[in-house]
């Protein structure tokens, strides 16, 4: 049997990657934090909030979740940035960080496909 003695490639190569190495795992880290349906539903119901905020003992009744366990899933969120904390005598406020929601979508953004 004959083998060519050069193979040649078949594709060339892609020229470069649209999200940088440190966006990515900023990205990741985000995921991360949305992975559990009730840390997605949390920030759902906080940005949907009319004043744009919500407190731990507001959040807990909708979820059906503990206020323990409300307050972990926040301190993830807020964690991951996509929350900011405000203090308010014995209360806490948490808001959504709207820039980094942006920056979420905006490393979601894939062009169209034309067909």
């Amino acid at each position: 049997m004959n083998f060519p003695k050069q193979i040649s490639t078949c594709c060339t190569p892609l020229l470069s990657c649209c999200i940088k190495p440190e966006e990515a795992a900023q990205t990741a880290a985000i995921f991360r934090a949305l992975g559990e349906p009730a840390r997605l539903q949390l920030l759902s119901l906080i940005a949907n909030q009319p004043a744009g905020e919500a407190c731990v003992c507001e959040l807990t009744e909708p979820l059906g979740l503990s206020q323990p366990t409300v307050s972990h899933h926040l301190k993830v969120l807020y964690e991951a940035g996509l929350l900011e904390k405000e203090r308010r005598g014995t209360w806490i406020y948490y808001r959504v960080v709207a820039e980094r929601i942006e920056a979420l979508r905006n490393a979601l953004a894939l062009p169209q496909k034309t067909q």
